[in-house]
């Protein structure tokens, strides 16, 4: 697994099945999420045409080990 910080710019997504949550209600009011070879791409649902945000799987598992112990709860919401 690499941590080197991919760029976007030269990924395809045409191939992505892109994920949403189920607490999302099936609305165009979330965020999806696909695996591209061995990185996870994010985009808004409302904006599937824009490049995507890529981390490497070590980045966005950081992200969510933060989400879950509180790391963020300060921010405003």
């Amino acid at each position: 697994m690499s941590n080197t910080k991919p760029n976007p710019a030269k990924l395809d997504f045409s191939g992505i099945t892109w994920e949403k949550s189920s607490f999302s209600g099936g609305n165009d009011n979330c965020v999806e999420v696909g695996v591209i070879g061995d990185l996870v791409a994010v985009r808004d649902s409302k904006r599937p045409d824009q490049t995507p945000l890529v981390f490497t799987r070590g980045g966005i598992g950081a992200l969510l080990a933060g989400v879950k112990a509180g790391a963020f709860d300060h921010l405003p919401g």
